[in-house]
């Protein structure tokens, strides 16, 4: 690092000091920190004081407190509530500046790409604005153009994160279960594919393809040949953002068609097709009628494989039926973990969340409220989601929001119900049983291959040290009796062998004194012994039913 790039950074460093300070969060420089309900950190202000203060830090924090409200397993529920308001937009660049990025990337002069070229933007962001152009044929498209300096500023603004994150986890260690550093990893990740606009334009061709036969769901073009990895041309959806729809000039009839229709496009995009926008904020909706509507910004997609929306659907089903005590084991089918003790806890926490709601139908049960229970529970007891269920879940929250805000009555798990049943039914069909056969008889038998080099490298690692063995205290007395009681069982056994081998020895070598069935008479008390002692131990088995 320069001299000029280290005063920079120490400017920085102190201007978010001070604005953190503004903002109530001062005990984070401080040298002890912050203790637990710390008497200078407010919480009934918290939330607020938190966006406010990223908002003034400026972009890329508005973006990473935008990242934070997907993460309700380790974000407060008060605070991922105001975080889901913030807004990422920022001052337009100067339009010579866009035609340079422009003409750079596409290695056309602007008038050589485009036939015109609006000069104002109709949407400007951290990262990128957008314009309104023509192609040759008079095809309307919109160009989201880069901000030269966006690279940079992000990763200069992104290494000023890991300092705070590791401040952060210095200073309170109250916070210490949560990674922030792997946060801020996730969040650089994020930029890095956000960056390279020919990842949006690859998602936007996926989710074209999967509503290709749907006349209600418009998803717009790419024009390849006027994209690159700094600009990418799309076709322009028409319309108006849902944002922008005067809500109160529809009736009722409309605005709950249109709920549905919101939610039905995200339910097969989950449920059928496994690749989602995860973003369903109404300005990027766009309305074309009541049934029939636009999507736009694929910036933000999830992504569940079979296994994981079959899986869903189970947890869904136990929902539905209390059955709490297989939800620990459903959470684990979706790749949530959590320490083995930690078991009693939460199942007990979720049995509570679904007694809350017995005897409700999927259609009475409130989403949003159910969803918020569930992941402050995963909250307190300090449980990592997965980061496709983050995204799912965010998806789930906000499309459920905007869909009451359109139509008060309306239940996005009821139009759940039939696609979850859809794909419950066709897990059991003979094709989809005849499609898991092969992949099956595959994972045995890498299974089968892997295991003389799995004996082989724990071998190696007995013979290196390397091997850690946890031992459960709790339950050493217990497994300590069970082991005295087998070596007992083991001794008498052979005990019992013993004197009715020797016993057999002597009544057969013995010519001498009476005989019974060709044993001399000394040694049948001791092969009689033996007979008991080896009967003994088959009754102990039998009556602890331990084989």
């Amino acid at each position: 690092m320069s001299r000029g790039e280290r005063r920079t950074t120490i400017a920085r460093l102190r201007d978010i000091t001070r604005i953190a300070t503004r903002h109530g969060f001062g005990y984070v420089f401080r040298r002890h920190g912050a203790k637990p309900n710390d008497p200078s950190d407010d919480r009934s202000t918290r939330a607020v004081r938190v966006r406010e203060m990223l908002e003034e830090l400026g972009p890329t924090f508005v973006k990473f407190g935008q990242l934070l409200s997907t993460r309700p397993d380790v974000v407060p529920q008060d605070i991922i509530v105001e975080l889901r308001k913030l807004q990422d937009s920022a001052r337009p660049e100067p339009f010579p500046v866009i035609r340079a990025v422009v003409e750079e990337d596409l290695g056309l002069t602007l008038e050589q790409a485009f036939e015109w070229f609006e000069e104002e933007p109709i949407g400007s962001a951290s990262v990128g604005q957008a314009h309104v152009a023509g192609l040759a044929g008079g095809q309307e498209v919109v160009v989201k153009v880069q901000r030269p300096e966006a690279a940079a500023t992000l990763a200069a603004d992104i290494d000023l994160l890991y300092r705070l994150a590791a401040l952060v986890k210095d200073r309170i260690k109250w916070l210490s279960f949560i990674d922030l550093t792997g946060i801020v990893d996730e969040f650089a990740r994020t930029v890095r594919h956000e960056l390279d606009y020919r990842n949006e334009a690859r998602s936007s061709e996926a989710v074209r393809a999967n509503f290709a036969s749907n006349d209600h769901v418009d998803v717009p073009r790419v024009h390849w040949r006027r994209t690159a990895g700094r600009v990418l041309t799309m076709d322009r959806v028409a319309g108006k953002p849902l944002a922008h729809v005067d809500l109160s000039r529809m009736s009722d009839a409309e605005r709950r068609t249109l709920a549905a229709r919101i939610a039905e496009s995200w339910m097969q995009m989950i449920f059928q097709n496994g690749l989602f926008h995860a973003d369903p904020h109404p300005a990027n909706i766009m309305v074309i009628g009541p049934d029939h509507i636009g999507l736009i910004d694929f910036g933000m997609m999830g992504v569940l494989s079979r296994g994981d929306r079959e899986s869903a659907v189970r947890l869904f089903s136990d929902i539905l039926k209390q059955n709490s005590e297989r939800l620990p084991r459903d959470l684990k089918a979706l790749g949530i973990t959590y320490p083995r003790d930690m078991e009693q806890d939460l199942t007990q926490a979720l049995a509570e969340v679904l007694a809350q709601r017995s005897g409700a139908s999927m259609e009475a049960i409130d989403v949003r409220g159910a969803l918020h229970d569930i992941f402050t529970i995963i909250h307190d007891l300090q449980i990592t989601l997965p980061s496709r269920w983050i995204l799912l879940d965010k998806a789930l929250v906000t499309l459920s929001g905007v869909a009451l805000e359109i139509s008060p009555d309306f239940n996005v798990f009821e139009t759940a119900s039939p696609y979850a049943r859809q794909l419950f039914l066709e897990r059991f069909s003979p094709e989809r049983i005849a499609s898991r056969v092969p992949e099956a008889i595959g994972k045995y038998a890498n299974a089968f291959l892997d295991y003389p080099l799995q004996m082989s490298e724990l071998l190696d690692e007995f013979k290196e040290g390397e091997v850690h063995i946890t031992i459960n205290l709790e339950e050493l007395r217990a497994a300590s009796d069970k082991g005295l009681a087998a070596a007992n069982r083991v001794a008498i056994a052979l005990i019992a062998a013993a004197v009715i081998l020797g016993s057999a020895v002597v009544g057969t070598l013995v010519q001498t004194g009476p005989h019974i069935f060709g044993l001399a008479w000394i040694g049948v008390p001791g092969f009689v012994a033996g007979v008991v002692l080896f009967g003994w131990i088959v009754i102990g088995m039998i009556r602890s039913g331990s084989w």
